[in-house]
């Protein structure tokens, strides 16, 4: 199974992967974890490309390519095999991305864009997408600051793009009940990952 989960900046997608991942580990489960944009040699190295803080100059057409090219690549070397062999995948984003970003957020062509993923990812697509919803993108903006880490290329954009990405997400959501499922990421993040561990066990129990 392929789970992916989304969210805005700063919604806590990244830390509740490594205990989601023990979790289903102690349920008896093959589990690989990996993110986006990277997971390879290759994509790790368009990913410092994507978010290095020299390279604000850069269009949105050319960002959506390098995430597509990174996507492609994870897709052949590590996604495609690991599911092949029975392992539930997890990726910390995934193709949903794109559209919330390059599309909703930057306002590129929704239908083109489409077509773009369907060709990087050979049709792959996620059984199972959560999304780590903030209603104020302030919050997760504060959040990543104030914890010191990574802080991209991306991040800094203003704060009306992270508000049409949100929205994007929502709007994802709701156009794909089946895949999606949107959990509160302004819970304590013990209650988040309860809501993660229950949507998944759900989809596997089927």
């Amino acid at each position: 199974m392929f789970i992916t989960l989304e969210g805005p900046e700063g919604s806590g997608k990244s830390s509740q992967i490594p205990p989601l991942a023990e979790y289903l580990r102690r349920e008896g489960f093959a589990v690989f974890t990996t993110r986006e944009p990277g997971g390879t040699a290759i994509g790790d190295q368009v990913r410092e490309v994507l978010m290095s803080m020299r390279n604000t100059s850069m269009n949105a057409r050319t960002e959506t390519l390098l995430f597509c090219a990174a996507r492609a690549q994870l897709v052949d070397e590590v996604l495609r095999p690991r599911l092949a062999q029975g392992e539930i995948v997890l990726c910390d984003r995934f193709a949903d991305s794109t559209l919330a970003y390059q599309g909703y957020g930057h306002g590129n062509d929704l239908g083109v864009l489409r077509e773009l993923l369907n060709f990087a990812t050979g049709g792959l697509w996620p059984d199972l997408t959560l999304l780590l919803d903030l209603p104020q993108v302030e919050t997760g903006l504060e959040r990543k600051r104030s914890a010191g880490g990574e802080w991209n290329r991306l991040d800094a954009y203003q704060v009306e793009f992270h508000r049409r990405v949100r929205a994007g997400y929502l709007k994802m959501a709701q156009a794909e009940p089946q895949r999606w499922r949107v959990i509160d990421a302004t819970q304590p993040r013990e209650m988040v990952q309860l809501a993660i561990r229950a949507s998944i066990m759900k989809c596997l129990s089927k």
